[in-house]
């Protein structure tokens, strides 16, 4: 097994994008590594002669589809929903199916300069030289649109607006000037960008009407039904497991419905059967964050009890996924474990286990 904490998707994933690659006759777009039709199987799962491929996104195919089409334009693509709605994981994904690279990127924060998305430089190559291509440090996105590949930005409304706006000409004339040396780098076929955006970032640092027209915007919904988020928090927990080599048996089913049920109702501020209405916590709990939960769960499990995922274990991790607000997230938590957790049959050991740590 590969000793690195996480590998890229690409390397990951390296047998089923090379069964796609012999399998895929259809046409592709310049410089892309398998055709359209092909990176949707790769991210919506089926089967290649005797290989199953593993689905990346469990959704609407219909989003994935306008997301490769987009990419597919000279329109960059933005991913935009709550958090834990998997922009970050099909982001690189495609990446890894269109160009068999997903590490040209660029991770927004505050602090995120223009040099970060243009160019830098070598100040020693520069003092004792004067400016040149070698004094040149390369963004990830220069290097995209040298090779012709996909540039990936996360959270692109973390990022300042004036830097936000250094991307515009990028986008529309598909050249990046370099004025100190009179000269410029110009996108070869093939490039193009996956940037990320938060829901809940909006107004941060707002898009300026000429840079969102350089963007076509799919919005990643949070899952349809709690059989869906299921499903994919399942799979993504023993995805996990694997590669941290935690030593404890899979999770049952009834523990990842529970911990999901809890988010949903929660976040929707109303019980499954809709008969209770709740008040809901300051936080997104997302789906992203209910993995997290039975993972910290599965490693409680696996090195301070006997391996098998219980109420007790989850429970430390469940709360504290919920209480972000110590006065008012306690409050609703509190609530919601006296009229619903408590009377609700089975569930007597996750009232006690959260009432433990409340």
């Amino acid at each position: 097994m590969s000793q690195e904490l996480r590998q890229h998707a690409e390397q990951e994933f390296a047998a089923e994008l090379e069964a796609l690659k012999k399998a895929d006759d259809k046409p592709k777009p310049p410089n892309w590594k398998l055709s359209p039709w092909a990176v949707i199987q790769y991210l919506m799962g089926g089967k290649v002669g005797k290989l199953e491929i593993k689905p990346k996104y469990i959704g609407n195919k219909r989003l994935m589809e306008i997301a490769v089409a987009t990419l597919a334009t000279d329109r960059a693509l933005l991913l935009l929903g709550v958090p834990g709605t998997a922009k970050s994981w099909v982001s690189e994904h495609l990446a890894a199916a269109i160009s068999g690279d997903s590490t040209l990127l660029v991770q927004g924060t505050a602090g995120t300069s223009e040099e970060a998305i243009r160019y830098g430089w070598n100040y020693a190559e520069l003092l004792s030289k004067g400016p040149s291509i070698k004094a040149i440090v390369e963004s990830p996105i220069i290097r995209a649109m040298k090779t012709g590949a996909i540039a990936r930005l996360e959270e692109l409304t973390r990022i300042p607006s004036d830097v936000q706006d250094s991307l515009i000409t990028v986008l529309s004339e598909k050249t990046l000037p370099i004025p100190e040396l009179n000269s410029e780098v110009q996108a070869q076929k093939g490039f193009n960008m996956i940037a990320t955006a938060n829901n809940k970032d909006r107004g941060v640092n707002e898009l300026s009407s000429a840079l969102k027209r350089r963007f076509n915007t799919v919005i990643l919904p949070v899952p349809d039904d709690i059989d869906e988020e299921i499903r994919i928090v399942q799979t993504r927990v023993a995805d996990l497991g694997r590669a941290l080599e935690i030593p404890a048996q899979a999770p049952a089913l009834e523990e990842i419905r529970r911990v999901v049920q809890v988010f949903r109702e929660l976040r929707e501020g109303k019980t499954v059967d809709g008969k209770t209405k709740l008040k809901s916590p300051s936080g997104s709990l997302s789906t992203a964050e209910a993995i997290g939960v039975i993972n910290q769960g599965l490693s409680l499990a696996a090195h301070f009890g006997d391996g098998v995922l219980r109420a007790n274990d989850v429970a430390s991790s469940l709360v504290g996924a919920i209480i972000k607000d110590p006065i008012q997230d306690r409050v609703v938590m509190l609530e919601y474990l006296e009229t619903v957790v408590k009377e609700r049959d089975g569930w007597k050991d996750v009232y006690r286990a959260c009432r433990d740590v409340v």
